[in-house]
């Protein structure tokens, strides 16, 4: 399970490009979202490195907690 800092996703909206993105890597992902802390966590066959470049691509900044 991976954890990244996503800062700029603060709506609904943003939570829902966000799990699209991941989801475009990984259909069968688990993804969990917390606008309040601005995180996302991840349980994905997808290494760390892809899932931060989709992250990237889909234009939010993120940190691996």
């Amino acid at each position: 399970m991976l954890t990244f800092n996503v800062p700029k996703m603060t709506c609904g909206h943003c939570s829902s490009t966000v799990t699209t993105a991941i989801k475009t890597l990984d259909a069968d992902a688990k993804v969990e979202i917390d606008l309040k802390n601005q995180q996302v966590t991840i349980e994905s066959t997808a290494d760390a490195a892809s899932i931060a470049a989709i992250l990237e691509e889909a234009g939010y900044a993120n940190t691996l907690v």
